[in-house]
């Protein structure tokens, strides 16, 4: 996801795409914690993506 799509969308669709991320990072940290992860750098993209989310709504707040 590029910074340009994020800022492109208007503030509920922001904030669901948020507790979607967030629900699969939990998913993903379940999975590696029981050796059935098969993509480690998923977990990084995720985080980055919530932190470019979480810029966006502060900056329009």
């Amino acid at each position: 996801m590029k910074a340009k799509d994020v800022r492109e969308m208007s503030k509920a669709e922001l904030q669901d795409k948020l507790s979607d991320l967030k629900a699969e990072l939990f998913n993903l940290r379940f999975q590696l914690a029981v050796n059935q992860l098969d993509n480690p750098m998923r977990i990084k993209a995720v985080k980055k993506d919530i932190a470019r989310i979480m810029t966006v709504l502060n900056e329009l707040d």
